[in-house]
Formats: structure tokens, C-alpha cells, sequence
């Protein structure tokens, strides 16, 4: 029999739990540990080490080697598989580490539910959630798990996620029919919807992929859409692949056509490809993007998903709405006015009253008004009943006992005045207008203005609708003023400098929304409003939203419109929202930003959670955003650079000459060699310049930077096989000296590529300069150890090694004059 059939009471029987006290702790430790143990979640080092074999050409590698030595070929088996194991274990190091380190910053800022336990309440991970767990839940909370409802106050629960649709559902406790809709169950939570307004207990009766949203295939459209790096790194990676395939098979082909062994040359066309293939590629990233999580938490911000610290170093607009962010957030009472515009006690008396009764989502402006209570005015009347706010009435109303049953209603003025009975007389309609005329000068101030609205009900009357909202009293309206922070207009003017373009998406009127703008300085401070943006197309919304700069009278579900058609416009977009309504804007952004204190769902919904309010932080974060974008595209450009031109050398080469240019464990082993300078570019330093405007993926630039810098290092590998075919070396001397040029010639070029200024002008980071110097050192000693004879290497007479050694400097400098040549001409 399905839970949502029964009743709280045969639930918590059945699962045997108390729907007042909840599970003990005991009971709680050993159904946490079942269920934990039942997902069977693999250790997060295990998931890693399989990570670093996810590269099917590595695995085809591992294979030939274990097919040579049942062919008689243990040694150089042996080479090639230590080899690759060293790399993935370099890989695996990095990743591990990084992991760890976001771990524990993530914890930081680890959801929370509050449940009974002994008859005490408990705050838990949300993941720690158990079948039998009595849990809590208010307006912002997310629902973490399937359940039956216990108790309920004007619940309001968005149901999106499973049922698409967009007005949020009222819940109140009762069975449902065993056949019906996930729409109809009434008295059931579901896990991923969240409660708009009210609050609830209910009981869990399924988690993780036992509930509806881990069952159902609509699960695949809550997925987050593909962010802007996310998108250049899956266009470059399939760039790779297909110039991989591409010279791998050509290579293959030709050298079995050639006659040479068929093993030996599938080992040198999977080689060729390991060499191509940005093996490190996802470490690199990995640990460009922890280091940053770690500098941004520095910063007091804490990194949710990694890949969003790369858009941050891309985004070029920033959305924000008002209050908190731009504003200090500590709303004041500037006064109460009646419908005469004079000073009213009672009004504000009234505005007091539906604050501290309502028990909804306490918000700030709530917040101010019960702060500013006199000692006087303590006394409150009986709360009967509430109509909890929503984004579509834009009002809050409390029925209460007093010497007679009076609704109070509270909220935006036009929506105020839309349910009151305004009298058609001269004296009610030049009240009307004079409201509206001090609305205006109000708003035109900055100053927000909520209408006051009262009526008086029938002593029977316990309980409201919103059919009740009708033919109230208009009795005055409440100002309120919230301050922008004073360091706030200097931080816009920083980020326009920094390439981010502010713009501010509001419920506030466009009177108000337009001053805001006129306070920032910002270009065009004319608002579009709501209505307005809902007679637009998308494809005028993308036009608008080019040179629009403040959005105002905004519905919750026209801000994801908003920053999707910033998207389309060619942005990438952060976006900083603290709310229940900010949800679908955060989730659609390419960075989305909250705060510590904000409701469940929107820190749920972010990327970065700001441990303190303002956008202070933001100016801090966007700069260790760009920062680690830069340190991931030096490794980019290395690849794209000598890594590829080597190999390019190596397929051409292998035509030209008699024999393999390099053996298959040689062109590992220089894949290895190269690639440890490179796993040291997380640390290295930017120069200033890198970080003055946005960063973004141009795969065009990176082509052409592939082509140039990949030809150059080519020409210089043909400029030594000539040489050396010349000077009639035999095969064992050419593969060294070969082998030794090429690592010294790409160890040595990373200080090269790594900054657009000459190498000799900008320091890199430590770890890099050494490991670089290190690697160009060893490689020249390599044929005078014992692992030299082990991997087919040579001692070169001294003429050669100076040859080698003028080939790799002058192709250094080469590069140096290439790359001013380049950066000159061709712009990304």
C-alpha cells in the first residue's frame, strides 16, 4: 500500500518512528548507517583512481603493452606501463588532494534540515536524512525527502521539478488516493520541491532514488544548462580528439604499409596519441580550480561547483537585485501615512500588527517593522488566520480577534489599491490621485512604499480566502527606506573598469528602480519593466537586454528570462539572489551567487555562497575567477603548442626516415617528462594583465595558436632530423639525440608561452621555474643512468650534444619572437 494512502498515524507506526518526538539518536545512527550502506557511495579516492583510466586510447595503450609480453617483449612492456602508471599517479595525487580540499569547504556551507530527535529539535546535512526522521519545514526550506504531512499552516509548495507546473500547490495533512496524480497528493512533500510560503511537518517515508524525483526521467530537466566554460572545454576536447584520430590512424597505416611491425607500429601510432591526448588535462583543471576555491574562500566565498570559478573569470555581467547586495539590508521605517498623506500612528500600528502576526518567511522590511514597536504598543490581537504572501497577489493578510474580526492586508500599493473599494466622488478620486502623486515622489526618492488595507468580518469569521481579499479600506501606507552602502557606487565603478557590466534585476517600481540606476552612474538607467518584458518575443528580449541596465517590477519567473536571453545575447552571466523567487535565475546563470543567510533553496540553487553580504567579495572572487582561468589556458596553449608540434614531428618523421624516429616508450617517457613542469602552471603567477578584462574560450585563437606555435616547433624538429640524417648517426644515437631536444625544447618553452610579455620580464611561480629548469637538466642526463639503456638511449658525442643544445636555444628564442609576432597580429 502506498504511504500517501495513509494516515500520520499508521505511517509512523508502520515505520515505526513517533510523529511528535521523531527517531531517537540511536535509532537515527542505525538507519543512517543502513542507508548509506545500501547506496554503496564509492570512496572518493577509488572514483578518482578510475578517473584517471577514463581515456580509451590509454586503456588501448595498456592493452599493447600487456600483448608484448607474451610476444617476448617484457622490458619494453614493462617501460611503458611503469610509465603510464607514473603519470596517472602524478594525475591522481593532484585530483585527490584538490577533492579534499573543496570537502572541507564545501561543509562550510552544507544545507541543513531541522528534525525531531527525542523530542528535541536537530539541525542534520540534508544527505543525512532517514525514513522515520520527523522533519520541519518553512517558506525557503527544501523538502529533502518524500513524506506524508503531519501538521501544516498555510503551506504553499513548489512542485516545478516533478510536475512542471509553475503556481505553487497548497498542502494540508489527509490520505490520498492510491492512483492519484503526483499533483493531487495533497498531504505528501516531495523531495526537490520547495515551500513559498507557510510551514509544515511531515513524516519521511522515501530518500535518495526512492523517492518520485529519483525515479522519474524528468529528473533530466532539472540539470543545470551547459555553462560557458563547460562549453569550451568540450569544443576544444573534441578538437583533440579529432586531429588524435586523424594522425593516429594515418600513422598506423603508413608505417604497416611501410613493412615495419605491425605491434611495434600500433605502439608508436598509440603513443602518438597519448602524446596528443591532454592526458593531464583534468587534473590540471582540477587543481586550478581547488587552488582557486581555496583563494576565494579567502576571500569569504565559498565555491559549490568548481567549473563556475572559471566562469566567474569569464563573466562580463553581473545581475544583482537590490536589497542586501547593493543596499545595506537593515530596512528603517521613514513614516506612516494615511490616505491624506498626514503622519499615522494607526497605520503603522496596523503595518505592525500583520508583521509580526504573519508566519511566513520573515523578510527584512517584516523584520524593520516589528523592530520599531514602542514599548506601548506591545500588545497584540489574536491571530485567527493568514494569507501568506505570494508573488502574484503581492500582499500578506492576517485575520484577527480584537473587538471585532479584522483583515489586515499588507503589500505593494497598486496591488493594495486593486482590492479596496475606491468611491467614485470628487473628494475619494482626488485622494486616489494624491496617493499616487506622493507614491511617486516617494519612489522617485529610493524610498519603498507598501499600502495598508483593512475589513471588518463577521464575529463567526475563523478562517479567510483569498476570495476575502475584496472591498477592503485603504487606510495609508508605510515608507521605507533602505540605504545603499556607501562603498557601493566605487565597487560598480571598479567592475565596469574590470569589463562587468552591472545590471539590476528588481521588484521594486521602475520610479524607484530608476533612481537606484541614477545612484550607480550607471550608462542607461531607464528600467524595462516587468509588463513591458512580457509583450516581448525572445528574440526582441535579446536585443533589449543588450543595452538595458536596470529591470524593474520583475516577476520570479521572468529573471531566469532575463539571464537566458543575456546568454543568448553572447554574456556570460553571474547572477547574485538571496531569495525563494531567485531559484530559476540562479540555477540559469553561468555563475550563480548567494549568501550565507539566505533561504535553502537559493543557496541550494548557487555556485558561490558569500560568507558576507555586498559585492566587495565579488570584486575579490571575479579576480581569482580569472586568475585560475589563465593558469588552466597556459596549459591549454602548451598542449596546443610543442606538445603538438612534437607529435606532428614525430608522424612526419616516421616517413622520412627508415626507422621509427622514436621508439614507443620514448615518446611515452617524453609525455611524461613534459607533462610534469605542467602540473606546477596551477601555481604559477598572472601577470596583472591577464587580469584587467574577461576570459573566455575562443577556439579560432586556439587553433591558430595551434597552428603557428605547433609549425614553428616542427620546424625546428625537421631543421635536427636533417642534421642528424646528414651526419649519418645510427638509429640509437638519432632516437636520442631527438628525444633529448624535444623534452628540453618543450620543457624550456613553457616559460615562453606561458605570458604574453618576453619570458624574460615576468616570473613565474616557483614551483614551474624549478621544475622547468629540473626537467631540461635531467633530460641530458638521462642516457648516463641506467634507465638511458633501459629506454634505448645514448650517450651523444660532445659535437652532437652542442648541436642539440644551439637547436634548442635558438628554437627558445624563435619562439620568443614568434610570440610577439603573433599577439601583434592576431587577437583573442
Amino acid at each position: 500500500m502506498a504511504f500517501w494512502t495513509l494516515t500520520p498515524e499508521l505511517l509512523a507506526k508502520q515505520l515505526e518512528t513517533n510523529p511528535v518526538t521523531g527517531l531517537s539518536a540511536a535509532a537515527r545512527k542505525l538507519r543512517l548507517a543502513a542507508s548509506t550502506t545500501n547506496e554503496r557511495r564509492p570512496h572518493p579516492a577509488l572514483a578518482i583512481l578510475v578517473g584517471q583510466f577514463r581515456s580509451p586510447i590509454l586503456l588501448l595503450m595498456i592493452a599493447a603493452a600487456g600483448l608484448s609480453f607474451f610476444l617476448h617483449q617484457p622490458v619494453d612492456a614493462a617501460v611503458v606501463l611503469l610509465i603510464i602508471l607514473g603519470s596517472t599517479a602524478i594525475g591522481f595525487q593532484h585530483e585527490y588532494r584538490a577533492s579534499q580540499a573543496v570537502a572541507k569547504l564545501l561543509s562550510i556551507v552544507e544545507t541543513k534540515v531541522t528534525v525531531m530527535q527525542d523530542g528535541i529539535e536537530a539541525s542534520v546535512p540534508t544527505k543525512d536524512i532517514v525514513v522515520g526522521d520527523i522533519v520541519k519545514v518553512s517558506a525557503g526550506s527544501i523538502v529533502p525527502a518524500d513524506g506524508l504531512l503531519v501538521t501544516s499552516t498555510n503551506l504553499a509548495v513548489d512542485e516545478a521539478t516533478l510536475t512542471g507546473e509553475t503556481f505553487p500547490v497548497d498542502k494540508e495533512p489527509g490520505p490520498s488516493e492510491e492512483s492519484a496524480a503526483i499533483r493531487d497528493r495533497k498531504g505528501v512533500l516531495f523531495s526537490g520541491s520547495h515551500v513559498v510560503s507557510g510551514a509544515g511537518i511531515f513524516i519521511v517515508a522515501a530518500t535518495g532514488k526512492q523517492t518520485e524525483l529519483g525515479s522519474i526521467a524528468k529528473v533530466l530537466a532539472t540539470q543545470r544548462p551547459e555553462a560557458e566554460f563547460e562549453r569550451g572545454l568540450r569544443r576544444f576536447g573534441m578538437l583533440l580528439v579529432n586531429l588524435t584520430l586523424l594522425l593516429t590512424l594515418a600513422v598506423f597505416a603508413i608505417n604497416t604499409f611501410l613493412g615495419r611491425p605491425v605491434l611495434e607500429s600500433f605502439l608508436f601510432a598509440l603513443a602518438l596519441a597519448v602524446g596528443l591526448t591532454p592526458q593531464l588535462l583534468p587534473a590540471i583543471v582540477s587543481v586550478n580550480l581547488s587552488r582557486g576555491a581555496v583563494e576565494m574562500a579567502k576571500a569569504k566565498v565559498i565555491v559549490k561547483r568548481l567549473p563556475a570559478i572559471e566562469n566567474l573569470g569569464s563573466m562580463n555581467v553581473l545581475c544583482s537585485d537590490k536589497t542586501g547586495t547593493l543596499t545595506l539590508g537593515t530596512v528603517h521605517v521613514h513614516g506612516a501615512f494615511d490616505a491624506d498623506g498626514k503622519a499615522s500612528p494607526e497605520v503603522l500600528r496596523l503595518a505592525q500588527i500583520n508583521a509580526k502576526l504573519q508566519s511566513g518567511f520573515q523578510n527584512p522590511i517584516d523584520a524593520s517593522l516589528v523592530a520599531s514597536v514602542t514599548d506601548q504598543q506591545t500588545e497584540y490581537p489574536k491571530l485567527l488566520d493568514e494569507l501568506p504572501y505570494d508573488f502574484l497577489r503581492k500582499r500578506l493578510s492576517v485575520l484577527v480577534q480584537g473587538d471585532t474580526q479584522t483583515l489586515i492586508s499588507k503589500g505593494a500599493l497598486e496591488p493594495i489599491l486593486s482590492v479596496c473599494t475606491i468611491s467614485t466622488d470628487t473628494k475619494s478620486v482626488s485622494q486616489l490621485a494624491s496617493v499616487r502623486s506622493q507614491f511617486a515622489e516617494f519612489s522617485g526618492q529610493g524610498l519603498r512604499v507598501l499600502g495598508v488595507a483593512t475589513k471588518t468580518l463577521p464575529t463567526s469569521t475563523l478562517q479567510v480566502s483569498n476570495a476575502d481579499e475584496n472591498d477592503l479600506t485603504f487606510r495609508g501606507f508605510v515608507v521605507l527606506e533602505d540605504p545603499l552602502r556607501p562603498e557601493i557606487a566605487r565597487i560598480v565603478a571598479n567592475l565596469k573598469s574590470m569589463g562587468v557590466q552591472l545590471k539590476v534585476i528588481t521588484g521594486d517600481n521602475r520610479l524607484v528602480a530608476a533612481t537606484l540606476g541614477r545612484s550607480l552612474n550607471l550608462d542607461n538607467p531607464e528600467p524595462l519593466t516587468g509588463k513591458e518584458l512580457q509583450r516581448l518575443s525572445d528574440a526582441a528580449l535579446v536585443h533589449q537586454v543588450r543595452t538595458r541596465q536596470v529591470f524593474a517590477e520583475i516577476e520570479p519567473n521572468q529573471k531566469a528570462r532575463i539571464i537566458l536571453a543575456l546568454k543568448h545575447a553572447g554574456f556570460v552571466v553571474g547572477y547574485i539572489g538571496d531569495g525563494i523567487n531567485d531559484a530559476s535565475g540562479l540555477h540559469a546563470a553561468d555563475a550563480g551567487i548567494s549568501v550565507a543567510n539566505a533561504v535553502d533553496i537559493a543557496k541550494e540553487a548557487a555556485d558561490f555562497v558569500m560568507l558576507e553580504p555586498g559585492l566587495e567579495v565579488i570584486l575579490q572572487a571575479v579576480q581569482e575567477g580569472r586568475r585560475t582561468f589563465a593558469n588552466t589556458m597556459k596549459y591549454v596553449f602548451m598542449v596546443t603548442g610543442a606538445n603538438f608540434g612534437n607529435m606532428f614531428s614525430l608522424a612526419g618523421a616516421s616517413l622520412l626516415v627508415p626507422f621509427l624516429p622514436l621508439l614507443p616508450k620514448q615518446v611515452l617517457m617524453m609525455n611524461f617528462l613534459t607533462d610534469i613542469p605542467e602540473m606546477f602552471v596551477a601555481t604559477d603567477a598572472v601577470d596583472p594583465e591577464q587580469l584587467l578584462a574577461p576570459q573566455r574560450w575562443n577556439i579560432k585563437f586556439l587553433v591558430k595558436f595551434m597552428i603557428v606555435f605547433g609549425a614553428l616547433s616542427s620546424l625546428f624538429d625537421f631543421a635536427t632530423f636533417g642534421i642528424l640524417l646528414l651526419m649519418r648517426v645510427p638509429q640509437a644515437l638519432f632516437q636520442s639525440a631527438w628525444f633529448i631536444e624535444s623534452v628540453a625544447s618543450a620543457a624550456l618553452v613553457v616559460l615562453v608561452v606561458r605570458s604574453r610579455l618576453p619570458f624574460f620580464r615576468t616570473r613565474p611561480g616557483r614551483g614551474l621555474l624549478v621544475a622547468t629548469i629540473c626537467i631540461a637538466c635531467v633530460v641530458f642526463l638521462i642516457p648516463l643512468t641506467p634507465l638511458g639503456p633501459t629506454l634505448g638511449l645514448r650517450v651523444l658525442p660532445l659535437p652532437m650534444l652542442g648541436i642539440v643544445i644551439a637547436i634548442v636555444s635558438t628554437y627558445v628564442l624563435a619562439a620568443e619572437i614568434a610570440k610577439r609576432v603573433f599577439y601583434r597580429f592576431v587577437h583573442a
